[in-house]
């Protein structure tokens, strides 16, 4: 069923192609009685916002923001145009690529004909967009000199670290080393209990730290080695929208 995006202001509820619920809950490390709802999804904008002069890539929208942060009764709403995601995609944007394997909540034939041509949005250069934002959100967590306060006083006086940050360290490098062997970003992740008990304050900052090193050594050994190819390919990209457009573009004429 498509998600009702329109009661938060969002104009293109007919041109959603895509959403999914994203998040702890994509990675099936979600803590019922601590977390907001993530919604992602793509949509198609109209050929105006395309050829035209103005564009409209990108809808953002909380139900959150108050003191203390987002509770389990928020949602938080992100949607980008096609056209936007595809440029992140193919720049290898951690967070846009978990599109490509995050399970829907709803999808029309236009993101599945997407998904049959997932592979033309990876390529080996990804994995330094994700060594870079694994080791500057590592550097964060350790307090490394330069970085800004991203901690969350509640657990760090419940803990002595922000538990949750260490969770998304530790999950980020490991999905560099299994989209870096295989290809692929399996969500939820496989150690989704390892990830739990991160959030929940089982191992101490120390701990976090040797898991880092160690995944990082291993994130840089799985680079040397990937069969990921050595670029985008970025014709055949170009390709598969122009299709995906007129696809969608004639749905929408066809229920005018």
């Amino acid at each position: 069923m498509r998600p009702d995006f329109a009661r938060y202001g969002f104009r293109y509820e007919d041109r959603l192609i895509m959403a999914f619920i994203g998040g702890s809950q994509m990675h099936g490390a979600k803590i019922p009685e601590s977390e907001d709802t993530d919604w992602y999804g793509v949509y198609v904008e109209p050929p105006e916002k395309i050829l035209g002069i103005d564009r409209d890539e990108h809808f953002v929208f909380t139900t959150g923001g108050g003191p203390g942060g987002n509770g389990p009764q928020d949602t938080d709403v992100c949607l980008y145009s096609l056209q936007k995601f595809a440029h992140l995609a193919c720049k290898g944007n951690p967070s846009v690529l978990h599109f490509l394997f995050a399970t829907e909540q709803f999808a029309t034939l236009e993101w599945g004909r997407l998904c049959l041509n997932r592979n033309l949005f990876l390529a080996k250069g990804h994995l330094n967009q994700f060594l870079g934002f694994a080791n500057a959100q590592y550097l964060r967590l350790m307090g490394g000199a330069g970085q800004m306060n991203v901690h969350r006083q509640a657990l760090e006086q419940q803990f002595g670290f922000d538990t949750k940050y260490a969770m998304h360290v530790i999950r980020l490098y490991g999905e560099a080393i299994e989209f870096a062997e295989t290809g692929v970003i399996t969500l939820p992740r496989p150690n989704a209990e390892e990830l739990i008990a991160i959030r929940r304050g089982k191992y101490t900052l120390r701990e976090i730290e040797e898991m880092g090193r160690d995944l990082e050594s291993k994130l840089l050994q799985a680079r040397e080695t990937t069969q990921l190819p050595n670029r985008i390919d970025r014709d055949k990209v170009s390709e598969l929208l122009v299709g995906i457009y007129r696809m969608a573009w004639e749905r929408s004429h066809d229920r005018v």
